[in-house]
């Protein structure tokens, strides 16, 4: 689906592009280099700074129309994807697993236990992170009468199956050997699949298939109606004239015309086709009062959408994303194309999860209206009927925040709605699931963040250079991360009497109310700085501030722009941004470990150089040895894979690693080993740039690193994906030169 989909899940969407994906030679993880403090017991801090200012206030205020309530809370599930219940009954809850699972357990809210449905883990594709998996079942509209179910899945060529299973034991498990395979539709890559399956009134199946994979629909496929990717197919299954699988129901666009081919191609229109032009329908529904069917559609990199489809319509991609142009050598068409109902930017997500219109038992004013999510971003929203067929989007739960009810921004993969049309949503990473409960009439909900800088008790905006108060704590990571060549200075706000605690890995954990502040000058000029806030309920968020001209305030940004410096196009992150990069598996928040704090920094409060660990520990804010250490990826005195693995552990691995929110099973964190990466002489299965042979990492050979050609792009399909507009050169030559440097041994 991206995210960071299935964020970006499942592609879920989000432009789930693969990260630039490095290692280091040999097949064991480098050992990070112990650094000795500069004077054993030297500390650049002789007491504790006082911070009684500068601690992260409560997010909000008021009351949201949406909260949650986790439900089944003795169950947790494994990368869940859809949820139902069977037609007519409403004493069991499926729920489908993308490794292979299907789940059944009773709607009893201390039930404890579960049983397989059907489990086809032998058929699915395994490839841990990547949108691929079992995504869709739907139930025949006479189940149980009729045994039949209906499943799509990426098999292990990563071809889309549709199948029929039948159940037996009277309806209670599905039976593995009795699949019919109905579609089957080759795919170049392995994102975009969508794979939601659904029955319209009429009793015909309907399908949602993406693109195919790849950026900006490499195969010109979505608009080739003789291609079924990047469509909404439907068919009759309940129909096999001359023996084939399924029927074409009468009044789709193209029938008359032969079946597509066995691949997913036709010779002439596929007449499976009802709607084109769709990128990755990542969940869709349809209305069960009015039958209206609601598609939502994972954006490139700028907009997400939600379509209302109609027979035989359109939806422009690729030639538009949303209702803007995304080729302009193609001539910006927009004859025949039909603009979504509603989209939105990356202020607030980058992989739109589609729900329903909710038709439940709760008073409340969203009766009727159309509720979604975003994977990337954890935003609940609603759609707000106004004039001409057009809607306006309402946040319920904004980006990067958490619903009332749940211990943090939730991974949206999926909604379920229960047969009396209460809706439920999938909590991707954790596993949970959890109700949506609206407060009758709405509400408001007031933002506590200050507005302007000089509010927030950090920066000292009316002294030259707008140092920090002296209660904050600089640091410097060993390996920085590239903001198109940018100076950083950056702080720790320690709420006064918290201390940080140090996991075995050596990530920190800080506590609630830290505030972390990074400046970002272009030359002398400052340009941004960035506040990344704990709250008191322990939830992280960005927000970022833009510097005047005078450089005598910074004044809040809540969307994201870009500002023009001196021809740089600098791009200051949305606070949905701000946690794409700072995801759940990094802890939240990046730099603050011990190895990459392992090293010297100077300290304006004493005027002298020392380590910062050293320092740490002297003044009692943490308890933590001074090793390992991570290489500054410019000391040529490090060895070429400390200084890669280093390099590729900050810019890479905040998101390719376990929990990452990408859809690929890459770990480029410093610790794993070369090996167990998933990218060394590891062809790419989302796109191969159009590189022969290509490989993410072709031992000795960069020039068939996908890696390194991601690095090297700017625009579609770059990495890292956001918030950059200008290349790192000298991170690309590391990386060049530790790449030509391996074997196929080191790989093994």
């Amino acid at each position: 689906m991206n995210l960071r989909r299935l964020i970006r899940t499942l592609g879920l969407g989000v432009a789930l592009a693969v990260l630039p994906a490095c290692t280091s030679g040999g097949g064991d993880a480098p050992a990070p280099v112990p650094v000795p403090p500069p004077l054993a017991g030297i500390s650049g801090l002789d007491q504790r700074p006082v911070n009684t200012a500068c601690v992260a206030p409560a997010r909000s205020t008021g009351t949201s129309t949406v909260s949650v309530q986790r439900v089944f809370p003795n169950l947790t599930f494994t990368e869940p994807v859809a949820m139902l219940q069977a037609p007519g009954d409403s004493t069991r809850w499926f729920v489908v697993e993308k490794p292979g699972i299907i789940w059944v357990f009773a709607n009893n809210p201390a039930v404890a236990t579960t049983q397989v449905f059907l489990d086809i883990r032998d058929r699915v594709v395994q490839l841990g992170q990547c949108e691929c998996g079992l995504l869709g079942i739907a139930f025949h509209p006479n189940f149980p009468t009729e045994n039949r179910v209906y499943i799509n899945y990426n098999d292990r060529q990563f071809r889309s199956i549709t199948s029929e299973f039948r159940t037996v034991a009277g309806g209670l498990t599905l039976d593995p050997n009795s699949e019919r395979v109905l579609l089957t539709v080759n795919k170049p890559s392995d994102n975009h699949n969508g794979g939601q399956l659904n029955f319209d009134s009429d009793g015909f199946l309907h399908l949602g298939i993406g693109d195919g994979g790849g950026g900006g629909d490499p195969g010109e496929n979505a608009e080739n109606p003789t291609r079924l990717l990047g469509k909404m197919l439907r068919i009759d299954v309940d129909s096999q004239p001359g023996g084939q699988p399924y029927g074409i129901p009468p009044d789709n666009p193209f029938v008359g015309n032969p079946r597509c081919n066995l691949d997913g191609t036709g010779n002439q229109n596929c007449p499976e086709i009802y709607a084109l032009g769709l990128r990755n329908p990542w969940r869709w529904s349809f209305d069960r009062q009015t039958g209206e069917q609601w598609v939502a559609d994972v954006g490139q990199g700028s907009w997400e959408e939600i379509n209302i489809l109609t027979r035989g319509g359109n939806y422009g991609w690729d030639h538009r994303e949303g209702a803007h142009c995304f080729e302009p050598a193609a001539g910006c068409r927009t004859a025949g194309l039909i603009d979504p109902v509603a989209e939105y930017d990356r202020s607030m997500g980058f992989s739109i999860t589609g729900g329903y219109v909710y038709r439940g038992t709760q008073t409340t004013s969203l009766v009727g209206r159309y509720i979604f999510a975003d994977f990337g971003s954890g935003m609940i929203a609603s759609l707000t009927a106004g004039t001409g067929g057009t809607y306006t989007i309402t946040q319920h739960v904004r980006p990067g925040t958490t619903p009332s009810g749940a211990p943090g921004p939730l991974s949206i993969s999926a909604f379920g709605e229960s047969n009396d049309g209460d809706l439920h949503v999938l909590d991707y990473i954790r596993g949970h699931i959890y109700r949506l409960v609206f407060t009758a009439g709405g509400g408001g909900v007031s933002d506590n963040v200050p507005h302007l800088l000089s509010d927030t008790g950090c920066i000292n905006t009316s002294a030259p250079g707008a140092p920090p108060l002296l209660s904050l704590i600089p640091y410097r990571p060993n390996a920085a991360f590239w903001s198109d060549g940018a100076d950083k200075e950056r702080w720790i706000g320690l709420p006064q009497g918290q201390r940080v605690s140090v996991q075995a890995n050596g990530d920190w954990n800080l506590p609630n109310g830290t505030v972390l502040v990074k400046h970002f000058r272009i030359g002398a000029r400052l340009i941004e700085t960035r506040l990344f806030m704990r709250h008191p309920d322990g939830v992280w968020a960005g927000y970022t501030y833009q510097w005047n001209q005078a450089q005598t305030e910074a004044t809040r940004v809540t969307g994201g722009t870009t500002v023009s410096v001196g021809g740089l196009n600098w791009t200051i992150p949305s606070e949905a941004q701000c946690m794409q990069c700072h995801t759940q598996g990094a802890g939240y928040s990046l730099g603050l470990e011990t190895a990459q704090l392992n090293g010297e920094h100077f300290y304006p409060q004493t005027g002298r150089t020392a380590n910062q660990m050293t320092t740490l520990n002297a003044v009692n804010i943490l308890s933590a040895p001074n090793l390992p250490a991570y290489a500054d990826p410019a000391d040529i005195n490090r060895s070429l894979t400390d200084r890669a693995r280093s390099y590729l552990h900050t810019n890479c691995a905040n998101c390719h690693r376990p929990q990452g929110g990408t859809p690929v099973a890459f770990d480029l964190r410093h610790s794993t080993a070369l090996s167990q990466t998933g990218v060394c002489n590891v062809a790419p299965t989302v796109d191969d740039l159009g590189i022969a042979s290509a490989r993410i990492i072709a031992p000795g050979d960069s020039g068939r690193s996908v890696l390194l050609a991601r690095m090297a792009r700017r625009g579609a399909l770059q990495m890292p994906p956001i918030s950059s507009t200008v290349r790192d050169t000298p991170g690309e030559q590391l990386i060049r030169a530790w790449i030509d440097s391996l074997t196929v041994a080191d790989c093994q």
